[in-house]
């Protein structure tokens, strides 16, 4: 049984401190290196094996379809009067013609990820700067258009340049010259192939270390038997078995736009015009992020002010009840890249338009993961942190129509940011016949959220023709309960008998994600993970994602510092100490440009070295976790006398202080601000600690340019009838 610790402890200071020393060394985007370290983990033999096994059925299957085609007069490629193609794709157990299509139609509006781009409300600067995605389509994207030009591959040879395919990749990487149309991750590349041999072609880019797939069609809803719609069948298995084998890739797929289509005569609920049960093919993959299309409603704050699903946008629920579409993201009058030539643009809507722009936020958590920890997420990491952070419009949980709400990029960032603070991130493993147990500690103000996910073994049984069969598609199912004083939090769950029902509590025996929440949550609460039966391969990873809750009892306040001793070259600073710290000092004398800096596990620094009246600046500031910190002290200076050395610490006054004005020490402002009303005859002066005037004018405009000094330790005199005041200050 695994067990943490029931307060949290930093698990490893010099791991922080390592990241904190090479931050400067980080390089954003996908490197080589990483690539292959990525491929390393990878199951390798069995993509290997699979790819060939693909191959040639992809050789047969052409041979056959192309007979049974000629044979029924069923068209290869089709361009219908809208203008969209459709091509066949395959035929299915029971002779079906699986026609693949691109999911584009009508309207709304969602996402958060702009918040995360450079100018955006979280000032991170996440462009998707040499990070690379694939984009699968119709056809292939327009390379030379001005909005992406160099930063379009072709990855297959395909020549069919597709206006579909030109405008979900505007939408995913177009850098913005026409402001409407900037891609969600606008500096990114993406790898463009034709949707022919897709699944082959993914089995290899995956193998490689591809982390996330764009997928904005599926098979066409209009020509196939009821049996298909929520059936998983061989298509849903095969991308199953792609992403249990290469666990960091992460397929994302438009939900499609049959909701009123009427072509599901039979569903698992309701009628046909209720629009429920018309998810088909890889939507209904486990282990993928199938996305709706919603109109919504966001403030200038990126907060979400109401939401609802568009009037086209596939509903689940699939045959096993598992909750699918997962999420949703802006499906409606998205202006983006045209094929028509390199400077045109167009607007489109759809399922197909809502999928870009998660899969680009999707990009841009990857590329914020790397910058912070230095690595890239499991699959079932960022699809668990996607389904974690999402907007629950109504506050009842998962439903059919929109999964687990809309896609908020802004708060998934900051529960990446917060990890170890307020947040908790683990890639754990669970052992046959093992448990897991994690204790968090809440303090009432907050719903504590705690979620697991897991890429999940493709399962044996597939749908060969029976209507609405039920058998979960689930193969090693895991648990998540939470427990304090003898009661039991469950997670959610759907009903497909009542799928237009709100969710429930109870034990979720079909979704590989699961996810617990407690309004208000106070004290402390154990999270425990557990499993049913045996696990194939004896083992299952998952990843657990928990928030609202307090990691550590380390303080955020900035430091004071105290001059404990003072002798021959020596002085010892100490301060007030922070449980699960870890300290930033920085130190020089006073005159220096650049300040040394250290980091240190206890509340006390002995300075050496020091020379009699040589006067020295030191400051410091508190990390709790990697990424979160107090301020800076205030900056404590003295001149090193010896046993009679004392500490000054050197404070921005305010209007209220003894000493009437401001002073701003601030780089970027470089200036003295007064706080108090002069005389035409008041003057100031600057001088040196050693009492040489270096600076003297009028005081009466309030204000005094200090940029012309270098950093150092000064002293401001303000003089005129009635005032005769003087301070030290700092200018950094």
């Amino acid at each position: 049984m695994n067990t943490y610790n029931t307060t949290y402890r930093t698990y490893s200071i010099l791991i922080i401190l390592f990241f904190m020393l090479s931050a400067v060394n980080k390089i954003n985007g996908q490197t080589s290196q990483e690539r292959l370290k990525i491929a390393a983990s990878n199951k390798r033999a069995e993509l290997a094996n699979f790819k060939s096994n693909l191959v040639s059925e992809y050789a047969l299957e052409r041979t056959h379809l192309k007979e049974v085609a000629k044979l029924n007069n069923w068209k290869i490629k089709e361009t219908l009067a809208n203008g969209k193609k459709i091509e066949l794709q395959g035929i299915g157990e029971d002779g079906s013609p699986l026609y693949y299509e691109t999911y584009a139609d009508e309207a709304g509006k969602v996402s958060r990820a702009s918040a995360l781009n450079s100018d955006g409300l979280m000032g991170l600067n996440l462009d998707g700067d040499g990070m690379e995605v694939g984009v699968w389509d119709a056809g292939v994207a327009l390379k030379n258009h001005i909005e992406y030009t160099s930063r379009v591959t072709i990855g297959d040879g395909s020549a069919d340049v597709d206006t579909h395919a030109t405008h979900v990749t505007g939408s995913i990487i177009s850098t913005g010259l026409k402001r409407d149309a900037k891609g969600v991750a606008n500096m990114a590349k993406v790898v463009s192939h034709d949707w022919t041999r897709d699944k082959i072609e993914v089995t290899e880019a995956a193998a490689d270390g591809l982390l996330l797939s764009n997928h904005s069609y599926g098979i066409r809803a209009d020509r196939v038997p009821d049996w298909y719609f929520g059936a998983y069948t061989k298509v849903a298995q095969d991308w199953d078995k792609i992403m249990y084998n290469a666990p960091y890739y992460l397929m994302v797929t438009a939900a499609g736009n049959a909701q009123k289509s009427r072509n599901n005569l039979e569903p698992n609920y309701g009628n046909a015009a209720d629009g429920f049960d018309v998810l088909l093919g890889f939507t209904i993959s486990k282990n993928n992020i199938t996305v709706a299309a919603a109109n919504s409603e966001i403030d200038g704050n990126g907060n979400l002010k109401n939401a609802n699903v568009c009037t086209y946008s596939s509903f689940g629920p699939v045959d096993d009840g598992r909750i699918k579409p997962d999420i949703a993201g802006n499906g409606g009058a998205i202006l983006s890249t045209d094929a028509a030539s390199s400077t045109s643009y167009d607007t489109s809507s759809g399922t197909s338009m809502a999928t870009p722009g998660v899969t680009g936020s999707l990009l841009l958590l990857q590329q914020y993961n790397k910058e912070l920890y230095g690595e890239y997420m499991k699959a079932a990491t960022l699809k668990g942190l996607a389904l974690h952070t999402a907007d629950d419009i109504d506050d009842l949980g998962p439903d059919y129509r929109m999964g687990w709400g809309i896609m908020n990029s802004k708060t998934a960032a900051e529960v990446l940011n917060n990890k170890d603070f307020s947040s908790h991130i683990a890639e754990e493993t669970l052992e046959n016949g093992n448990s897991f147990s994690f204790d968090v500690t809440a303090e009432g103000n907050e719903t504590l959220i705690a979620s697991i996910s897991w890429t999940d073994v493709q399962s044996s049984f597939i749908n060969t023709g029976e209507i609405n069969n039920t058998t979960a598609a689930l193969v090693n199912d895991l648990d998540i309960r939470i427990t304090k004083n003898g009661q039991t939090f469950l997670p959610w769950k759907l009903n497909p008998a009542q799928a237009a029902s709100a969710a429930t509590k109870g034990d979720n025996k079909v979704d590989p994600f699961e996810r617990i929440e407690i309004p208000n949550a106070n004290g402390t609460y154990t999270i425990t993970v557990t499993h049913k039966g045996e696990l194939v391969n004896d083992m299952q990873d998952f990843s657990l994602i928990v928030s609202g809750v307090t990691m550590t009892t380390c303080s955020i306040n900035a430091p004071e510092v105290g001059l404990e001793e003072a002798e021959i070259a020596t002085v010892k600073l100490a301060w007030n100490a922070s449980e699960d710290a870890l300290y930033e000092i920085q130190y020089k004398e006073v005159h220096q440009q650049e300040w040394t800096t250290e980091y240190i596990s206890v509340n006390n620094f002995s300075w050496k070295g020091l020379l009699i009246d040589t006067t020295y600046s030191f400051k410091l500031r508190t990390f709790c976790s990697q990424n979160i910190a107090s301020e800076f002290s205030e900056v404590a200076t003295f001149t090193f006398n010896g046993e009679d050395t004392e500490l000054e610490t050197l404070h921005a006054l305010s209007a209220d202080s003894d000493i009437p004005f401001s002073v701003y020490p601030n780089p970027a402002v470089d200036e003295i601000q007064l706080n108090v009303k002069t005389s035409d005859t008041a003057i100031y002066r600057i001088m040196s600690t050693g009492g040489v005037a270096l600076k003297m004018d009028k005081a009466s405009d309030a204000r005094i340019n200090v940029s012309d000094l270098p950093s150092g330790l000064y002293i401001l005199q303000i003089q005129d009838s009635n005032i005769n005041k003087s301070t030290k200050f700092y200018k950094y």
